[in-house]
C-alpha cells in the first residue's frame, strides 16, 4: 500500500514551533516565515525535498533581514552606483542610525526638558565643514532641495539654457522648477551664455539666478558659461548655485568638480547639493549659504514637507564628523594597493582568473569624463548572471567577452566574501 505523499507534509504549526524556526520568526515576522513554510511543505508535497529535511529547508530559504533589500558586492567600478543605493555609508553611520532608531532627543533639550531645535548637530557638523556658510538645512534630496528655492524665492528664475538638464529617470529640471510655480527666464544659447545675458534678463520680478551644474555630460568646442564669482558681483538677487555632487572641498583626484566652500567663498549667495554622493552620507539635500535666505526656506510651509528624519540627520552628522566615509577612500586609493587585492583574489580563485587594468568612474552625475585608473579580476563572461543571483550578489560589468570585477569600488573587507562568491558559481 502505498502511502499518500501529503501525509508526510510536516504541519505548518509544528514547523513553525520548531525552535530555531520560532526563533526566525520573532526577528523577521511570523507572516514572512509562514510563507516561507508553506513554499517549503509544497516541495514535501512534489517529492523534491525529504520530510525530515523540512525546517533546514525552511531556515536556509530565510532572508537575513525582514527587508527585501539585499547586500549587494558592488564590482562595477562605479563609486557613487545610483542604482546600488550610491554611497556606501561608514560604521559610524551606520551605528548612529542604530542608535537614532529607538526614542531619541532630535527635537528636546535634554538640558531644559522643553522642545529643542530639530537636527541641531547635523547643522553644526555642515556648518563646520564647510566654514563659508552662515546657515543650513537639511531636506530629503537635493530635487527638494531645488524645489523648495524655487518656492519660497518665487517669482522669476533666471538660468542659462545649457543648464536646464535632465537629471536621470526622464525628470528635467525646468519640469521641476516650473512645477513650484515659478516662471523661466532662459538666457545665452545651448552652448555660450554672458554675463551681460542675465544682468539684461534680472528685473523687478527676479526671484533668483540660477547656476545649474551640468553633472551628468560635458559640453566641448564653441562654448562659454559664466562663474559664479563673475556673476555674482554683476546682480543684486539672490544667486542660487545647484553644484550636485557634494564635495565639500576642492579634491586633487577631481580638478574640474565644483564644491561647496570654493562656490560660496566666490559668492553664491545659496548652494545645494545631495548628502549621498561624493560626500559619502545618506539620501539628502543640503541647502547652505545666507542666514537670512536659510531662514526664509525653514519658515515656508514647504519645508515642512520636505524635512527628512531622525535616522538621516543622525547619519549626514557621523558622516561628517566620523572618519573618512567609504567614498572617500575609493578616490584616495593607490592603484598599487588594488593590484594587489586583484593578484590575492586571483591567487585565491586560480583557473582562468586575471588581474587586468580597468578604469572606474565617480558616477552619480559626478565628473562626467573623468576616469580613475583602477584594477579588475577578470573572468568568464558566463559568470556574470551567476555572480548576480548568488549570496551575495555580486555586479560587475562586461567587456571584450569577460567579466570584471572592478576593486576601486568594492570594500577591501568584502575580498574574501568576493572570492566565495565566484567559488561558489563555478
Amino acid at each position: 500500500m502505498t502511502t499518500d505523499p501529503r501525509r508526510l507534509v510536516p504541519r505548518t504549526d509544528a514547523l513553525l514551533a520548531e525552535p530555531r524556526v520560532a526563533a526566525a520568526a520573532d526577528r523577521l515576522g511570523r507572516d514572512l516565515v509562514k510563507a516561507v513554510v508553506q513554499d517549503v511543505q509544497q516541495r514535501v508535497r512534489t517529492g523534491d525535498l525529504p520530510p525530515d529535511d523540512a525546517a533546514d529547508a525552511v531556515l536556509a530559504a530565510l532572508p537575513g533581514t525582514a527587508s527585501s533589500l539585499h547586500r549587494v558586492l558592488n564590482a562595477t567600478g562605479v563609486l557613487v552606483h545610483t542604482n546600488l543605493g550610491r554611497a556606501p555609508w561608514s560604521t559610524a553611520a551606520v551605528e548612529a542610525v542604530v542608535a537614532a532608531s529607538g526614542t531619541t532627543d532630535v527635537e528636546l533639550d535634554l538640558g531644559t526638558g522643553r522642545r529643542g531645535p530639530r537636527g541641531e548637530g547635523a547643522i553644526g557638523a555642515l556648518l563646520a565643514a564647510v566654514p563659508a556658510a552662515e546657515a543650513a538645512i537639511v531636506v530629503n534630496n537635493c530635487a527638494a532641495a531645488l524645489a523648495l528655492v524655487a518656492t519660497a524665492l518665487g517669482g522669476e528664475l533666471v538660468v542659462a539654457r545649457g543648464e536646464l538638464v535632465e537629471i536621470g529617470d526622464g525628470f528635467r529640471i525646468p519640469d521641476l522648477l516650473e512645477s513650484t510655480g515659478a516662471r523661466l527666464r532662459e538666457v545665452g544659447t545651448t552652448n555660450r551664455v554672458t554675463v551681460d545675458d542675465y544682468t539684461a534678463a534680472v528685473g523687478p520680478q527676479t526671484g533668483a539666478v540660477m547656476k545649474i551644474h551640468p553633472s551628468n555630460f560635458v559640453v566641448r568646442g564653441f562654448t562659454r558659461s559664466v562663474e559664479v564669482a563673475e556673476l555674482a558681483a554683476a546682480v543684486d538677487v539672490p544667486v542660487v548655485a545647484d553644484v550636485g555632487s557634494g564635495l565639500l572641498r576642492p579634491h586633487p583626484a577631481l580638478p574640474d568638480e565644483p564644491d561647496l566652500q570654493t562656490t560660496l567663498a566666490d559668492g553664491a549667495d545659496l548652494v545645494l547639493c545631495s548628502g549621498d554622493k561624493l560626500l559619502g552620507g545618506p539620501q539628502a539635500g543640503l541647502v547652505l549659504g545666507r542666514a537670512d535666505l536659510v531662514q526664509r526656506l525653514r519658515r515656508h510651509p514647504l519645508y515642512r514637507a520636505l524635512r527628512v528624519d531622525k535616522t538621516t540627520l543622525a547619519a549626514l552628522e557621523a558622516t561628517l564628523r566620523g572618519p573618512q566615509p567609504p567614498v572617500q577612500r575609493m578616490l584616495a586609493v593607490d592603484v598599487s594597493e588594488l593590484r594587489t587585492r586583484a593578484e590575492a583574489v586571483v591567487a585565491a580563485l586560480g583557473g582562468d582568473a586575471l588581474v587586468v587594468e580597468a578604469g572606474a568612474r565617480v558616477g552619480g552625475g559626478g565628473a562626467p569624463e573623468f576616469e580613475l585608473p583602477s584594477v579588475a579580476v577578470s573572468l568568464p563572461a558566463s559568470l556574470a548572471e551567476p555572480l548576480r543571483h548568488g549570496s551575495p550578489p555580486v555586479v560587475g560589468y562586461t567587456a571584450e567577452g569577460r567579466t570584471l570585477l572592478d576593486l576601486r569600488s568594492l570594500d577591501p573587507a568584502d575580498d574574501e566574501a568576493l572570492v566565495a562568491a565566484v567559488l561558489a558559481c563555478r
